[in-house]
C-alpha cells in the first residue's frame, strides 16, 4: 500500500525572474569576482542598511563568517569562547579551528537560547568571547548578555545564522553593538546555496576582517603587499546577485511566518506530550527559521522514529541538533578539559533537547492555515503511534 499523500508546502529555495535577471546582470558585467564587479559591494551595502549598521562583509559561508569574526577580534590559541551546547557544530568549530577552546554552556529549556546564569558560571580569565546563537530566529537575551560581557570584560559575537531580519526590543541585529554572523546556506531564510556575511559596529574591525578574508591583501593592492596572514573567503558576484534578490522578498516572508507560527504553535501545544518552542516578548521580530517543538522525556531513538514517520507523510521534519559535546568532532581539537559526562551534568537542558527536539523547515510556515492544520494532525497521529 502506498503512503497517504501529505500536505503540499511551498518550494524552497524560492526564486523567480528577479534572480534570473540578477544572474544575467552579474554575468554580463564582465567581472565575476568581488574585486572587479559590483554585486558583492552592492549586496553588502543593502544588507548592512537592512540590519541597521554601516559595515557588512560578504564571505563564502556562515562558518567562515564566525571564524573571521573571532580572528578580527584577535581570538586565537589559548583563548576561550563560550558557546551554547545546543547549536549547530559550526558555532564551536569556528573557535576550535583558529586554536581557541570552545566552552559549552546550557540553554533555556523553553527558548533553547543560551542560559545567561550558566554562562556567568564558566567565565575565566581566559574567556574572550561569548557567542549567543539566536535559535530558530529568536534573539537571545541581549540585555543580560551585554551586561554580563561588560562586567566580565569580554566581547560578544552573535551567531545570527537563523536571524535574518530579527529584532530585539525594536533594535535590528546590526544595531545591537556587537559583531553578528549570518549564513546563506541552502536551507536558510535567504540563500544562494552557500554564503555568509558579517555585520560590524566598528570600522577598524571591519577593515581588519576584510584583509583576513582576502588573503591579507588590501583592496587597491597591485604589488602583492599581503599585510596579514589571511585566506580566501571572498564571495563571488553570482552569489551576491542572487542574495540581493533574496533580500528583496525577505520582509514578505517574515511577515507571513510571524502570522503562521502562533497558529501552528497553538495546534501543536494541544497534542499531548508536545511542547512548542517558547518566545520572548522582547524579541519583537522573529523570522522563524525553524518551527521547533520538544517531546520531553522521549529518547533519541524514539524521536528519530517520529521524524521518520513525519518525513514519510510529506512533512519537512528534522531531528534537533545533537549537543555539541556529544559529537566526535567537538573533541578533535580545542575542547575543554572536561569529560562528556561532566559537561552533560552542567548542561542538562541541552542534553535533553538534543534527544527530544524536532524541527520543521521554515517553508512550513509559508503554507496556508489549512495545510498547517493538516500538518498538526499528522504530527498528532505520529506522536500517538510513537
Amino acid at each position: 500500500m502506498s503512503p497517504r499523500p501529505g500536505p503540499t508546502f511551498p518550494d524552497w529555495p524560492q526564486f523567480d525572474d528577479t534572480e534570473r535577471r540578477a544572474l544575467d546582470r552579474a554575468l554580463t558585467q564582465g567581472q565575476w569576482w568581488r574585486m572587479g564587479g559590483n554585486e558583492v559591494d552592492s549586496f553588502e551595502r543593502e544588507f548592512a542598511e537592512y540590519h541597521g549598521t554601516r559595515h557588512a562583509l560578504a564571505v563564502t559561508n556562515g562558518t567562515h563568517a564566525l571564524e573571521l569574526a573571532l580572528q578580527a577580534m584577535g581570538v586565537g590559541a589559548g583563548a576561550e569562547v563560550i558557546v551554547p551546547a545546543f547549536t549547530f557544530i559550526s558555532s564551536s568549530q569556528a573557535a576550535q579551528r583558529i586554536g581557541a577552546v570552545a566552552v559549552p554552556v546550557d540553554v533555556d529549556p523553553d527558548t533553547y537560547n543560551i542560559d545567561v546564569t550558566a554562562t556567568a558560571e564558566v567565565i575565566t580569565p581566559r574567556t574572550r568571547v561569548i557567542m549567543p546563537v539566536h535559535m530558530a530566529g529568536l534573539v537571545a537575551d541581549m540585555d543580560a548578555l551585554d551586561k554580563l560581557a561588560a562586567d566580565a570584560g569580554v566581547r560578544i559575537v552573535q551567531d545570527a545564522a537563523h536571524a535574518h531580519g530579527a529584532r530585539w526590543r525594536g533594535k535590528r541585529v546590526g544595531e545591537l553593538d556587537s559583531i553578528a554572523a549570518f549564513s546563506f546556506q541552502n536551507g536558510k531564510l535567504m540563500t544562494a546555496g552557500e554564503g555568509g556575511a558579517l555585520l560590524f559596529p566598528d570600522a577598524d574591525e571591519y577593515e581588519k576582517a576584510f584583509l583576513h578574508h582576502s588573503c591579507g591583501r588590501p583592496r587597491t593592492d597591485r604589488g602583492y603587499h599581503h599585510r596579514v596572514a589571511g585566506t580566501n573567503m571572498r564571495m563571488n558576484e553570482f552569489s551576491a546577485a542572487v542574495l540581493r534578490a533574496q533580500l528583496g522578498r525577505l520582509d514578505r516572508q517574515i511577515e507571513l511566518r510571524e502570522q503562521r507560527w502562533p497558529f501552528l504553535s497553538a495546534l501543536l501545544s494541544r497534542i499531548p506530550g508536545v511542547r512548542p518552542q517558547g518566545g520572548d516578548t522582547r524579541a519583537d521580530r522573529n523570522p522563524h527559521y525553524m518551527a521547533m517543538f520538544r517531546l520531553p522525556g522521549w529518547s533519541e531513538e524514539r524521536r528519530n522514529l517520529l521524524v521518520d514517520r513525519l518525513v514519510e507523510r510529506g512533512i519537512p521534519a528534522y531531528a534537533g541538533f545533537r549537543a555539541i559535546y556529544r559529537t566526535a568532532a567537538f573533541w578533535e581539537t580545542g575542547a575543554p578539559e572536561e569529560s562528556v559526562d561532566a559537561i552533560a551534568r552542567r548542561c542538562p537542558n541541552a542534553d535533553a533537547i538534543g534527544r527530544d527536539c524536532v524541527w520543521l523547515h521554515h517553508r512550513t510556515l509559508l503554507a496556508s492555515e489549512q495545510v498547517l492544520t493538516e500538518t498538526a494532525e499528522i504530527v498528532a497521529d505520529a506522536v500517538a503511534a510513537g
